[in-house]
């Protein structure tokens, strides 16, 4: 009788993960780590985290400068949760620089280097035309992604994101309580701007990348929810 070992991937399956600290970000993390699929996690940090796993690999980065660490932008996808906030960061050049160049500019050196697939965390609304900075960088973000010819780019577009977040954020803790009033009143069309755990934009995520899907693909909430 033969007996016939169990096949072994031929390569090994690296993710990379650009935001891991946030809301979205950290819990994809823990994802990607928890599942067999990905034999190695790197994280682009401006500060090592206090994680601590096999699969993990932190790469301090000054984001400033990517092309120096090039190199290691290699895998089978990248997951881009990179974002800031208006009260972090006021001035408006800072804020484009943190979600729409250095998501852009990782999609250019991951595109170069043969990463399969690009995950972006974008925003309900997004719109390269609209006449409200955020969504119109949002948008402008996303339009820059398509452009790069990625055999599978996926596109991310939350409503209000529930959470347990580390810092401090009074005027969404308001909107958390308003929504938890409002979600049960958006019906068909609406139901996209329903709120949403992180927790299930970042199963999404995973799921969709263990996928062999190949196109741009847009999510918005209410599918978000279906996909997790």
């Amino acid at each position: 009788m033969r007996i016939f070992a169990k096949k072994k991937r031929a390569m090994a399956n690296k993710a990379i993960i650009a935001g891991s600290s946030g809301l979205i970000g950290s819990k994809l993390l823990d994802i990607l780590l928890q599942q067999p699929f990905y034999d190695e996690v790197l994280i682009l940090v401006r500060k090592e985290l206090p994680t601590k796993h096999p699969k993990l690999k932190q790469l301090v980065v000054d984001f400033d400068h990517l092309e120096a660490y090039s190199s290691q932008l290699t895998g089978h996808a990248l997951f881009c949760c990179l974002g800031t906030t208006k009260a972090k960061t006021p001035d408006q050049a800072t804020y484009r620089k943190i979600d729409h160049d250095y998501p852009v500019w990782l999609g250019q050196l991951a595109q170069q280097n043969g990463v399969n697939q690009f995950h972006l965390v974008s925003s309900i609304g997004a719109n390269a035309s609209s006449s409200v900075f955020y969504i119109k960088t949002k948008g402008q973000t996303e339009a820059d992604l398509q452009q790069l010819g990625f055999p599978a780019l996926h596109i991310y577009r939350p409503s209000m994101l529930m959470g347990k977040r580390t810092d401090r954020r009074p005027t969404e803790k308001i909107a958390v309580v308003l929504f938890n009033v409002i979600d049960p009143l958006l019906f068909g069309s609406l139901k996209k701007y329903r709120s949403i755990p992180a927790q299930t934009v970042a199963m999404a995520m995973y799921k969709q990348s263990i996928k062999t899907d190949t196109g741009s693909f847009i999510y918005e909430s209410d599918k978000i929810k279906q996909l997790s």
